[in-house]
């Protein structure tokens, strides 16, 4: 019987930030967290905004992140399936992640059943009500031709823009405020979507907001928080959803 029998689910690290120091010691956490969960991973579902930010020129790539990147191609090589969901923060991939490293790259929700259960999952940004101007800029963002006019500038100039968006983008404050059910805006997009139909777990990133509540009669919302403050994540045992701390694999506590 193999021992491959936990899904693990974690977002935000946005490596990039604040500088290459910081960066550089959480991404090793990172590495050392996924080479921990490795022996009994059966699937990894990166949620979005790995990197503060990340373009693919044809033939250029962002520097950096090269024990992530490896760490990544060691556990699909080794069979366990990695999705990658994009993040507003680094949408701009187009087929790297997947040739190189063997990812599964997912551009908006997905819905998976693991051990029987649903599970609707998405990076978070957009969705739900309100939000507008952050909806039209992702339109602009996602376009074709706006994406292949960014790729005809050199990559210092616009690598430089970028970062500069990024830094106006975090400054916004996603996880400002403490979770309220009316306001949360993810929280009424999942009681949306179980009008339609039933999922079991909604789980989401973006929000930098460790969040773990009932939602609906008989379902669960986890947001999972980020690795810049919190280091959570969540992990499917085939029977339970848990939302816990690295390093010492905790429950959260954050439960609302």
């Amino acid at each position: 019987m193999s021992s491959r029998t936990h899904t693990y689910f974690l977002s935000d690290f946005h490596l990039g930030i604040p500088n290459r120091e910081a960066s550089l010691q959480r991404e090793k956490q990172v590495v050392a967290f996924l080479e921990s969960i490795a022996p009994q991973a059966q699937a990894i579902y990166l949620m979005g905004d790995v990197f503060d930010f990340w373009f693919e020129y044809r033939s250029v790539v962002p520097r950096n992140f090269t024990r992530l990147l490896g760490t990544l191609a060691k556990l699909t090589d080794s069979g366990i399936p990695v999705h990658f969901f994009k993040g507003n923060h680094d949408m701009w991939t187009f087929g790297y992640l997947e040739e190189e490293l063997g990812l599964k790259v997912h551009s908006d929700t997905y819905v998976t059943e693991i051990g029987g259960k649903r599970f609707f999952l998405a990076h978070g940004d957009g969705k739900g009500p309100g939000d507008f101007g952050f909806k039209r800029l992702k339109k602009i963002f996602r376009h074709p031709i706006n994406q292949w006019l960014f790729a005809r500038l050199h990559p210092n100039l616009a690598f430089a823009m970028a970062k500069n968006w990024s830094y106006k983008s975090r400054e916004a404050g996603q996880a400002e405020g403490d979770f309220d059910r009316e306001r949360e805006w993810l929280y009424q997009y999942c009681l949306h979507k179980l009008e339609k139909e039933h999922y079991d777990y909604f789980v989401f990133g973006h929000r930098h907001l460790p969040i773990c509540t009932p939602v609906g009669k008989n379902s669960l919302y986890i947001n999972l928080g980020d690795w810049i403050v919190y280091n959570t994540y969540a992990v499917f045992d085939g029977q339970t959803l848990d939302l816990r701390t690295y390093p010492d694999h905790q429950p959260t506590g954050y439960g609302r």
